[in-house]
């Protein structure tokens, strides 16, 4: 079976972690600040810090910037839960809005329409690898005053005119979980230019600590280990050849995925795209429906998978709330595919792929 994600791990991230564990330190130590500093010069911020997962990172980024009960933060209802789950950890409330169709990146216009006076941020997701448009998204905020959160779980190295995401907003958001385009196991780092806010983040991930044993407010155990930076160093240093690996199969499947019935991802010019996933749409004039295609590519030792089979508006915890008119994500779920495209797979396989696809008739 070709799997549609698999961690790209060898022997170098192996020897790493064998490494942290014959020292002795294996907690939060220098290893995890070699590694936010690494990140933080790549992403072209001030600073990084290092937590434990991308949720994490959501969660204490939210809380350092002020967001908390009263406050509403606008989120695309197309994404993975963490999104508009870590404003609910705040005592926010998210506000889901629809997604634009060619990308499936934030609307700005839906943005607009969903301003009130609790309005407090907004989250932008760059989703599977493609920067949403930060241009008309920053000038929102700026206009309105607002705070602007990057979700860039699954976008590290992508770009937005030539500029890396995560140093656009007043926050940056990744996640080093193993189907990532880099992994530390579990893990994530949030990204900044403001000291204050990095200083704010250090203390709520830690206990709430401004020194050893002196608590200043109540914070979390949110701190990511040696042992995941130790891992982390050594994916960082491959992000650059397991993204073109992701965009040359990305290429082979524009190139050679020929049926009528299946619309390939859009290119936004503007954006590197760095193909966390390669989402495809089964339309209605495909032979097959989309979960009827799923197995059939699993019978040819194709694996595949649905992000994601139900927007964040239709989950049932947020039931009670104001049920948004987002018929665009709720398309989406219906017809949305991901195919292998992660660096374990070979050109030919990815030949493979297409031609199975290719050849399904009605």
């Amino acid at each position: 079976m070709i799997p549609v994600a698999k961690p790209f791990i060898g022997e170098e991230e192996i020897e790493a972690v064998a490494g942290v564990m014959r020292s002795g330190m294996i907690a939060c130590g220098s290893v995890v600040s070699e590694f936010e500093k690494e990140f933080s010069e790549f992403i072209g911020t001030k600073e990084a810090v290092g937590v434990n997962s991308g949720t994490a990172a959501l969660h204490a980024a939210l809380l350092a910037l002020g967001i908390s009960k009263g406050d509403d933060v606008i989120v695309p209802s197309f994404t993975f839960f963490a999104t508009a789950s870590a404003v609910s950890l705040c005592g926010a409330k998210p506000v889901c809005v629809d997604v634009d169709e060619k990308t499936f990146n934030i609307s700005p216009d839906e943005i607009m329409e969903n301003l009130s006076f609790r309005t407090k941020a907004v989250i932008g997701v760059h989703l599977f690898g493609q920067a949403f448009d930060l241009k008309p998204v920053t000038e929102i905020c700026e206009d309105n005053n607002l705070l602007l959160i990057e979700d860039c779980a699954q976008a590290h190295g992508a770009e937005y005119k030539g500029k890396k995401v995560g140093s656009f907003g007043d926050a940056g958001c990744f996640s080093f979980y193993p189907t990532k385009n880099m992994t530390t196991g579990e893990g994530g780092m949030i990204t900044c230019n403001d000291s204050k806010s990095s200083d704010k983040i250090r203390r709520i991930i830690n206990h709430g600590q401004s020194e050893k044993y002196l608590h200043t407010e109540i914070g979390y155990n949110m701190r990511m280990s040696d042992i995941d930076a130790a891992i982390g160093r050594v994916q960082f240093s491959k992000l650059s050849v397991m993204n073109k690996l992701r965009r040359r199969n990305a290429g082979i499947y524009d190139s050679e995925i020929l049926h009528q019935g299946i619309t390939k991802p859009f290119n936004n010019p503007d954006c590197l795209h760095v193909y966390h996933q390669y989402a495809v749409l089964v339309e209605d004039n495909f032979p097959m429906e989309r979960d009827e295609l799923m197995k059939y590519l699993a019978s040819n030792g194709i694996g595949s998978a649905v992000h994601y089979p139900v927007p964040v508006h239709r989950q049932p915890v947020y039931a009670d709330m104001p049920n948004p008119k987002c018929p665009v994500a709720d398309d989406l779920s219906r017809r949305i595919l991901s195919l292998p495209v992660h660096p374990g797979v070979s050109e030919d396989e990815c030949r493979y792929i297409c031609e199975v696809i290719n050849e399904i008739s009605g």
